[in-house]
């Protein structure tokens, strides 16, 4: 719907300086003449990237040529070209960055061999677990004006969290003194269709305040046998000049879904003759009663005051996560031919997680040593609670002959509800970040935080109680312009995660820090069209706990003791390309290529692919064709895999998906100057891969050829 072979490298080390140099000089010889005026006075922009400047990665509102990290946007024209429909779908279609089907509602997100656990909204860190189990995962991109993404170790202005990527969920904003606005139909595969309405008006007569909302529905069946999805959205917010110079924003959402047939888990990967399985793309170990349905709900107020050279923003975020879970688990190795051997863990379970967030910010120049200079300062106050619960359950029947698995399970007898987490995370946080202009070419960015983080209650059957107070956590860069054209730069960021380890005197261990070290190149071409950044980086974990031997945690009965030790190390390397080329013509370039391994020298997080290959394009007709634009992209990745034990001979086997390519084509007509046309299909070649190997020994299919086509009215 829309809103706005294995083993081998595809891009080997020897390769890197080849495509270090194509990337930074391929285009100069089409861009000498554009080169030789001012880039700001050549206004050209591209749909697939921003010019405006970003609060993601420092907090100093500089542009992405400016930031001196790896930072990625994905806009609401990509969004709609590529028909992007989910976070998840935003993800495997960004530079940088994958994700993995845990089953049918859960994905995980990966950046640099770590899971990205780190989220914002307008700015304004948000936490989620891996996975999600209340929907987080599925956030629904008719909310949102763009994503972005920055890469590395995000702690300045996220706090604690894993040296992966920060995830930031640009919400559409109430900012047309016009009456203008969208509706969009669609249909596609498996019975699915959707609508889409996005409308944005003056409230007064003098356009001081303005409002917009955004309604969203969408419902079909799945590629899975009995899956069916249903999703809502709303979305409503009132912009509101209270003077010149002052900005009230007030807005919510709430995102309702309700699938049906959901899975828990995956499909078995071995029968009980210890051979592997092969099964049908469709097939499913959900049941006609079974759902994971979800509510998450966004509440907020932004004040925002420009007082001439400094800006003040107070923010206030409420975010409410909800899930109901009738699911079935099903486990075991299956006989090929009577289709006997699993077994049934049924579960009846919901879970509620509430985060406020206070903020403060106040961002603005200063004048020191003849220059001007940036400084920004925030506060941020965040508190999360969540309560999980689940059902006793009595009466479990036999799954029988899983070869004939049609759903038709029956459920147990659910009994009383037990409480299986009740804990509340409280984290609070002061940092500061300048960019000093140490001359005209050169500057140099220094920041860091202050942060406390402590989280306590019951979790699955265990009191916790444990964090870090004052953890400080540095952050520096700095750029140097060769020319109008290129900038060098580096940057050194970090980040923390408690850890609820306690060592051979009782002692809870430091928290694992992250830290991320990059060195790049980024480059304009044709007056700032096309942005490339080429980038290497090495991201080291230190402190993480290791077993301490038979050494056990004083005054517990069997609690094993830890020591901190040096943890993954990632190094590699990134190149990107985003912008127009010629007029109509976009392109979104990625490629990234790492290794992670242990202390040891062992690979790790391998389930994830270390090898990255994402080209989309989008291509306007001039002359009498200009009302046809054509596009088309592909998704390769490099192997993942997870070594395992088969639990039928005891031998270890590796589960892999090898390398793999998605394609996809988009082709969309202007019938008139208000009314277009489009047809979007993904996975082309019908490509069969796994979208997970290897979680808890089991297999995903990822989601074979789709077709969508959708009618969009703009006014």
């Amino acid at each position: 719907m829309k809103t706005n072979q294995p083993g081998r490298s595809f891009l080997n080390r020897k390769g890197l300086s080849i495509a270090i140099a194509c990337v930074a000089a391929s285009p100069l010889s089409y861009a000498q003449d554009a080169s030789k005026e001012p880039v700001n006075e050549i206004l050209i922009t591209s749909r697939y990237t921003v010019t405006e400047q970003l609060d993601t990665a420092t907090g100093l509102g500089l542009t992405l040529y400016e930031t001196p990290q790896s930072v990625s946007v994905v806009t609401a024209e990509r969004i709609s070209d590529q028909d992007l429909d989910s976070l998840t779908d935003v993800v495997n279609n960004a530079a940088g960055v994958s994700a993995r089907a845990q089953d049918s509602t859960r994905h995980t997100y990966s950046a640099r061999g770590f899971a990205i656990n780190n989220y914002q909204v307008d700015g304004i860190p948000i936490y989620w677990e891996p996975g999600g189990n209340a929907g987080e995962t599925q956030s629904n991109t008719a909310l949102y004006e763009r994503v972005e993404i920055v890469r590395g170790s995000t702690g300045l202005l996220t706090g604690a969290g894993n040296p992966s990527a920060s995830i930031n969920l640009v919400r559409k904003h109430a900012d047309s003194k016009e009456l203008a606005g969208s509706v969009d139909l669609s249909a596609g595969r498996w019975n699915t269709v959707g609508a889409t309405a996005d409308v944005a008006t003056p409230l007064n007569q003098s356009g001081s305040v303005r409002g917009r909302l955004v309604a969203h529905a969408e419902q079909g069946d799945s590629f899975r046998d009995l899956g069916e999805e249903s999703t809502s959205v709303l979305y409503g917010v009132i912009d509101a000049d209270l003077t010149d110079n002052t900005l009230l924003r007030v807005g919510a959402s709430r995102q309702e879904n309700d699938p049906k047939g959901s899975t828990w888990g995956g499909l078995p990967v071995w029968y009980a003759d210890g051979s592997r399985t092969d099964w049908a793309r469709s097939k499913t170990i959900g049941a006609d009663w079974t759902s994971w349905s979800s509510t998450v709900e966004h509440s907020y107020m932004d004040l925002i005051h420009d007082f001439g050279d400094w800006t003040a923003k107070f923010s206030v975020n409420h975010n409410a996560n909800a899930s109901d879970q009738m699911l079935l688990y099903l486990s075991g190795t299956p006989d090929q031919d009577t289709g006997e051997g699993m077994g049934a863990s049924p579960r009846n379970a919901a879970t509620d997680r509430e985060q406020t967030s206070v903020s403060l910010q106040l961002t603005g120049q200063y004048d020191l040593f003849g220059r001007t200079h940036d400084l920004t300062l925030g506060v941020v106050d965040h508190e999360d609670d969540s309560v999980a619960s689940s059902r006793a359950r009595e009466n479990i029947a036999p799954v029988g002959n899983f070869n004939e698995w049609d759903g038709s399970y029956p459920q147990p007898t659910w009994g009383a509800s037990n409480t299986e987490v009740d804990q509340t995370t409280e984290q609070f946080g002061v940092y500061g970040a300048t960019r000093l202009a140490v001359s005209d070419r050169f500057k140099v960015i220094l920041g860091g935080r202050l942060a406390d983080w402590n989280q306590q209650g019951l979790y699955y059957g265990t009191p916790r109680n444990f964090g870090d107070d004052d953890v400080f956590i540095p952050y520096a860069g700095a750029l140097y312009e060769l020319n109008d054209q290129h900038t060098v730069y580096t940057s050194y960021t970090e980040i923390f995660q408690p850890q609820n380890l306690q060592d051979r005197n009782g002692d809870f261990l430091d928290p694992i820090r992250g830290q991320s070290t990059e060195l790049g190149l980024k480059s304009l071409y044709f007056g700032g069209a096309l942005q490339t950044t080429v980038a290497v980086f090495d991201i080291a974990q230190d402190d993480l706990g290791q077993p301490d031997g038979d050494f056990i945690v004083p005054g517990t009965q069997n609690s094993q003791a830890y020591f901190p030790a040096e943890g993954a190390n990632s190094q590699g390397f990134e190149l990107e390309a985003v912008g127009q080329l010629m007029p109509g013509w976009d392109l979104s370039f990625s490629y990234t290529n790492f290794d992670v391994e242990d202390a040891d020298g062992t690979p790790v997080n391998t389930s994830n692919p270390s090898e990255l290959f994402k080209l989309y394009t989008s291509y306007q007709f001039p002359g009498q064709l200009d009302r046809l634009t054509v596009s088309g992209g592909i998704n390769w990745q490099g192997r993942n895999y997870t070594d395992a034990v088969n639990p039928v001979t005891g031998d270890s086997e590796r589960l892999e998906q090898e390398a793999y390519s998605l394609v996809s084509f988009m082709a969309r007509y202007e019938l008139s100057d208000q009314l277009s046309a489009q047809l979007n299909v993904q996975n082309a070649l019908d490509e069969t891969y796994y979208s997970q190997i290897g979680f808890y020994s089991q297999l995903e299919y990822g989601e074979p050829r789709n077709v969508t086509a959708s009618l969009n009215y703009r006014f």
